[in-house]
């Protein structure tokens, strides 16, 4: 099927013409995304992601333009939002560790800051003591004791994915319940 007749009949909801399209750029869009992603894993997640937004977005294909080149674009668009979302995680991280680092705190802010610092450091404590046991060990051997993720697996006896999906899960209850914090305070 060429290409045409392939995104006309796939503006028309064809799964036939979406399997071909499948099968002729998997590939390619898969080789794409191993250049701008570190694992197979996350390659295979932005090839899913870049065809299944292509299958929603279907009826705003136009059969003149390249489907390749739309797929590359959809495929680096995608990486990079991931990026930026991974990013923007690891920001908040940083300035929840800043939070939490008392020596940061005494050479980096003036007294104010390093008063609300100080309530932010013990809320965080308050929240990290409230976290599921095995979140709150990660956590806090990740953080407190600045042990890698394959330490804390070995320690905790389980796996480095393990680990990192606990610190993920706890950071994101902390990020939740700071923001809580934050927008109570400015009021």
């Amino acid at each position: 099927m060429d290409e045409k007749r392939a995104i006309a009949l796939l503006r028309q909801g064809s799964h036939e013409a979406f399997s071909s399209i499948y099968a002729t750029y998997w590939s390619k869009v898969y080789n794409f995304s191993r250049l701008y992603t570190v694992s197979t894993d996350d390659a295979k997640e932005a090839v899913q992601s870049v065809f299944v937004k292509l299958w929603e977005k279907r009826e705003l294909l136009d059969e003149e333009k390249s489907l390749e080149g739309l797929l590359f674009i959809m495929t680096r668009n995608f990486i990079f939002d991931q990026d930026k979302k991974h990013l923007n995680e690891e920001l908040y991280r940083d300035s929840v560790l800043q939070a939490y680092n008392e020596d940061y705190i005494k050479h980096h802010c003036d007294l104010e800051e390093q008063i609300i610092a100080k309530q932010l450091s013990k809320h965080i404590d308050l929240l990290i003591d409230s976290l599921p046991d095995k979140q709150k060990t990660a956590f806090t051997l990740s953080r407190k004791k600045y042990l890698s993720y394959k330490k804390i697996a070995i320690e905790m006896n389980i796996s480095e994915k393990a680990v990192e999906k606990l610190i993920t899960k706890a950071l994101k209850y902390l990020k939740q319940n700071c923001t809580l914090l934050f927008i109570f305070c400015s009021m």
